[in-house]
């Protein structure tokens, strides 16, 4: 990676002299600081970074040259689910794709040859010529189901993911509400959305629920079972 970084360099003064591109030195101190990053950063981040390093730089000139990075190829941005737009190195000729954490938003980047493949076959098949790709795999990662523990309140799910109502605390009249709606302790529910302090809306067996915020709290779920088959809903 170090000596990949080095041509990077090269190919960095080679090609902002050829353009004419002011404060070469200057943008030189940027893409060095942004290669010795090995995670995806905003333009704060790294200008933070810089700051924290005695750098006068401003955040408009790191944005203005972040933006020059991604027009020659040495960067490209990415919008993961926060919307936030975060950087990372683009290294020709070297392809990767991501999994995104939905609750402490961490990025692991991954590569696999036969999924390349595959996704090239498919375009093929469909008489595209594939031009460029990216696979976003969002979930929970170990250590956030980790901390999360075996039962979490409702509230606490995240879209997308299928999970077993275990108990619901209350008394008898939450459970009651909850049996009065058609749904009960054993279902498997898949999230379907869970914003901020709203209702949150659940589908079993191809039905949607919408369930408050209060009740929600009381309904303790885990994990499905990863064995567990999606269920397939016919149309009447």
């Amino acid at each position: 990676m170090k000596q990949l970084h080095c041509q990077e360099k090269e190919q960095f003064q080679k090609l902002f002299r050829q353009e004419n591109i002011d404060r070469l030195e200057d943008r030189f101190r940027v893409l060095d600081v942004f290669l010795s990053t090995e995670h995806h950063v905003t333009a704060s981040d790294l200008f933070e970074i810089m700051a924290n390093q005695g750098s006068d730089l401003t955040l408009d000139f790191v944005q203005d040259t972040l933006r020059l990075l991604c027009h020659f190829g040495f960067a490209q941005k990415n919008r993961f689910e926060n919307g936030h737009v975060r950087y990372e190195h683009r290294h020709i000729g070297h392809h990767h794709d991501h999994l995104i954490c939905t609750k402490c938003l961490s990025i692991v980047e991954f590569g696999d040859r036969e999924l390349e493949n595959r996704q090239v076959q498919i375009a093929s098949d469909h008489g595209f010529h594939l031009l460029q790709h990216k696979t976003e795999l969002y979930g929970i990662c170990a250590k956030c189901q980790k901390d999360r523990g075996d039962l979490t309140p409702l509230t606490l799910a995240k879209s997308g993911e299928r999970l077993v109502i275990r108990e619901v605390s209350g008394g008898a009249g939450a459970r009651m509400r909850l049996m009065t709606m058609g749904l009960r302790v054993g279902d498997v529910v898949e999230i379907i959305t869970n914003i901020n302090k709203g209702q949150i809306a659940v589908a079993v067996d191809c039905r949607r629920y919408v369930i408050g915020r209060g009740l929600a709290q009381k309904i303790f779920v885990s994990p499905a079972e990863k064995t567990s088959e999606h269920h397939e809903c016919n149309e009447s």
